[in-house]
């Protein structure tokens, strides 16, 4: 620390690529920051997998059958739904499932990592904010793309509904979520501090917060520069698969 900035830069930089060290922990001595995120991240990454299956599972049928389901009383209750999941944050979806499964389910723990029932809430909690928005864009995606003329063309040869859905939409309806899983999913592994605070678990969003309030700055931007080849990475898939479902990506 008591070199110039350039040097110390310099340094930082060599370590970071030749050593893949990230720095050591200010009022830590010998405590390495790449440690901390070796330790930590495969709990983040656990609870980000789970999180984003429960999104898919609830958020992708939800979009396609309000889609398919227009201006019908499904539709506008599933777009109420989403619309609650986006407006509630995760400080308070959290603690109200916290307290409905700490009266109703004695058998799910609300705080812990130690046992599969610890890590029920915090997967759900993501899981259904995730939900929601995932639920709007499969909608709008879907409506599009049932608008198109091919699918009429479709319609018109007495396609059952559910061949024109799996067959001919469901393939172009989903990019639109496909564009979100990416980003959404390197968010849920390292931004899901609040969720990791209520349920105390030992993830990686924890030390975002402690890190901010012990001044640790290798700590911080360790953590921030994991957290960009993340979404980097992340994005890289949604990309591949984007182009993978639709063709004329190809040609681009």
């Amino acid at each position: 620390m008591d070199q110039p900035l350039p040097v110390q830069y310099g340094r930082y930089l060599k370590n970071l690529i030749v050593h893949q060290d990230l720095g050591d922990l200010i009022k830590k001595d010998g405590v390495k920051v790449s440690e901390i995120i070796r330790e930590s991240f495969p709990v983040s990454l656990f609870l980000g997998l789970c999180s984003i299956g429960i999104a898919l599972i609830v958020g992708i049928p939800a979009g396609v059958i309000a889609a398919v389901r227009k201006n019908t009383s499904i539709d506008f209750m599933s777009l109420a739904g989403a619309m609650v999941g986006i407006c509630l944050p995760s400080f308070v979806i959290g603690p109200l499932l916290a307290v409905t499964a700490g009266l109703g389910l004695k058998s799910i723990n609300v705080a812990g990592w130690a046992s599969p029932t610890d890590w029920i809430l915090p997967a759900v909690t993501l899981g259904l904010i995730n939900a929601a928005y995932l639920a709007r864009l499969a909608r709008g995606g879907m409506l599009d793309v049932l608008s198109q003329d091919y699918i009429r063309t479709a319609q018109a040869k007495g396609a059952t509904l559910t061949r024109i859905v799996i067959r001919h939409a469901l393939r172009g309806g989903l990019i639109p979520a496909v564009a979100f899983i990416g980003p959404a999913f390197a968010g849920m592994i390292s931004g899901s501090f609040v969720i990791e605070t209520i349920f105390q678990v030992p993830g990686m969003g924890q030390h975002f917060v402690n890190a901010a309030t012990d001044r640790e700055f290798f700590l911080i931007q360790g953590l921030v520069l994991f957290y960009g080849f993340l979404i980097v990475g992340a994005n890289l898939s949604a990309d591949l698969v984007q182009i993978a479902l639709n063709p004329r990506l190809r040609k681009a």
